[in-house]
């Protein structure tokens, strides 16, 4: 396989077109097979191929700073800078990372995971460069599959125009993003704009026309004014340009050597400019060319009997009970199990693309307006907005419902992805309902309650993983807790779903005697006040949540015992995520590590026991 003599960017610089072609074709055959086999970023990787061979055989990476946004579509990248011998073990347990890693390659100059950012990466790579006078080295600014509907992108860009650095943008459109109007003329004319010959010739002609006496400035306003009147009826809409940013292109995102000619121009253009690439999202791969909806961009799937199933058909029955009900997604309607709804109830589902700040605002405006929204997000990305969440929601008393989906330790996606911030930030805004189910069967009861019984914020917070068997026989209702379990002596309150952890280790604690009462505490703010009036007789108090400790629901739960019982109340165990960044792992593992199942419930009952000379 011609892949494995790939040992770095150098190598692709000997190779003709056929072997580039066939070089091509062998990356999407593991690329497939990698995706499918660890669950990754299919369809962006199949349809970023020859761009990433084109940029690797054009610039000198990594003395130039090739920067990726979204980081999900470097696979390619990973391949042909060194890691083709370790790809096998992408996303998995101690191997490579699905997104670039600084600690993997000199090659992977930023992590980034999360969308919309990399143009400001680059304002400020830019900017210390310049002030350090080292302007010899290039820096591309990859952006597509979708990031170019962040706010944060065009603030990025705004800047670089004004500043002027030198900066490549290279604009991956594959038609989920930006897309303006393509015509053949218009991209021969990008060609010959970029074309440093072309734009030698226009800086005399200008220069000419401006020295002739009497009548230069009129002619040199005459030739721009055309010049513009020409861009805007041939090219696309000349914002980029409007912005201090050199705009070229469309050019064909799959065509190496025509790629290769525009990147080596625009190396030659003086301060920013945008390289606007058109690609195909899955190419190459006929289940992704033919998947509609989201051209395999991950090999995910809402499964039934999940937490994130019972959330989508919560939201059909809710719907149908309540007209008013809209649903808003960030780009991510499949994968938060918003498409029935959307086909359901037609322009009762909004889109606003990758732009998690703008939803929650948004949200807010609907509900001022009289409608319910619910904002369906991951909780890695709700964090993006908390300011909005607290200020535009919370201080306004909004009732915005946040469904937040993948909350807590997710796993394969590592260290941006895993959700342990949002109890610590939403519970911490005045008047949110934090609800937290420990079954998939809650989602639905709980959805219902925030509807009906919320007249403020409130959030569901629910995990990747699928719910424990046989759960939900019990479901709960209203704003407080449900105790599983009476006993005596230790109280275990588990939050979502580490209830079941909770519940293992009572039994594992009863079959040496002990008596341990249970609690699911369903919503973790504002608490329940019975639940925390039993917890408070008992001598011992083992909290357990998937979320950061410090300051997360345990630390609430043992200040309020503090409160009722300052003097002669029971001692208190807080068990949570530490803070610290956890790299990818399966989420049972990474639980494990971190003491947060039955097992670190129990060692932490049997330390309390020999301290208190129990044991």
């Amino acid at each position: 396989m011609l892949l494995d003599s790939i040992d770095g960017p150098a190598d692709l610089r000997r190779l003709d077109e056929p072997a580039l072609e066939q070089l091509a074709a062998e990356i999407r055959t593991v690329v497939v097979e990698a995706a499918t086999r660890a669950k990754g970023h299919l369809g962006s990787n199949l349809g970023a191929v020859e761009l990433t061979l084109a940029l690797h055989r054009v610039f000198d990476s990594p003395n130039d700073l090739i920067l990726w946004d979204t980081g999900h579509q470097a696979y390619v990248h990973k391949l042909v800078t060194g890691r083709r011998g370790e790809f096998d073990s992408l996303r998995q347990p101690g191997g490579l990372s699905g997104y670039p890693s600084r600690a993997e390659s000199p090659h992977d100059w930023i992590e980034n995971s999360h969308a919309s950012t990399v143009l400001s990466y680059a304002h400020g790579l830019a900017t210390a460069q310049h002030l350090a006078g080292d302007p010899k080295r290039h820096i591309v600014a990859v952006i597509g599959d979708g990031s170019m509907t962040g706010g944060m992108a065009y603030e990025g860009l705004n800047n670089l125009g004004h500043s002027g650095r030198n900066v490549i943008v290279v604009l991956n459109d594959n038609g989920r993003s930006y897309a303006p109007t393509v015509s053949r003329l218009g991209e021969s004319l990008s060609r010959l704009r970029s074309n440093p010959m072309y734009r030698r010739q226009q800086a005399r002609l200008e220069k000419a026309l401006s020295e002739l006496p009497m009548v230069g400035g009129y002619l040199e306003r005459g030739v721009d004014g055309a010049k513009a009147a020409v861009r805007e009826i041939l090219e696309p809409p000349a914002f980029f340009e409007n912005l201090g940013v050199k705009y070229v292109g469309p050019f064909d995102g799959h065509d190496i050597a025509g790629l290769e000619r525009a990147l080596r121009n625009a190396q030659s253009i003086d301060g920013p400019v945008v390289v606007h690439v058109l690609t195909q999202k899955g190419r190459g791969y006929a289940p992704a060319e033919n998947d509609t909806v989201k051209a395999m961009h991950d090999m995910g799937e809402v499964k039934p009997g999940s937490y994130t199933a019972a959330f989508s058909e919560a939201m059909l029955v809710e719907g149908e009970r309540h007209p008013e009900l809209v649903a808003i997604t960030a780009a991510m309607p499949d994968s938060t199990g918003l498409l029935p709804f959307g086909e359901r109830f037609p322009g009762r589902l909004i889109d606003v693309g990758i732009a998690e700040q703008h939803a929650v605002t948004a949200a807010a405006g609907m509900a001022m307006g009289g409608l319910r929204p619910v904002f369906a997000v991951y909780s890695t990305f709700l964090t993006r907005a908390i300011d909005q969440v607290n200020l535009d929601v919370g201080l306004h008393q909004q009732p915005v419902i946040f469904a937040l989906d993948r909350a807590g330790i997710t796993g394969d996606d590592g260290a941006s992805h895993h959700g342990v911030l949002d109890m610590v930030l939403l519970t911490k805004v005045p008047d949110m309902t934090v609800f937290a189910p420990s079954s998939s069967a809650e989602v639905g009861q709980m959805l219902r309650d925030a509807i009906e019984l919320c007249t403020g914020p409130a959030a569901i917070r629910f995990p990747k993983t699928m719910p424990p068997e046989g759960s939900g026989a019990e479901v709960g209702a209203g704003l407080v807790g449900r105790r599983v379990r009476d006993g005596e002596e230790i109280c275990i309150i588990g939050v979502g779903k580490m209830l079941e952890a909770a519940t293992i280790a009572a039994d594992m604690l009863a079959e040496s005697g002990a008596s341990v009462t249970v609690w699911d505490p369903r919503v973790v703010k504002p608490l329940d006040a019975d639940m925390l009036a039993d917890a408070a007789r008992h001598r011992l108090v083992v909290t357990i949540e998937d979320g950061l400790r410090d300051g997360g629901v345990g630390s609430a739960i043992a200040d309020a015992l503090r409160d009722l019982a300052p003097v002669d109340g029971p001692s208190i165990r807080v068990l949570g995520v530490p803070s610290a960044y956890l790299q990818h792992d399966k989420p049972d593992h990474l639980l494990a590590t971190l003491g947060l199942t039955a097992d670190g419930i129990v060692s932490e009952v049997s330390a309390w026991q020999r301290a208190v000379g129990v044991l």
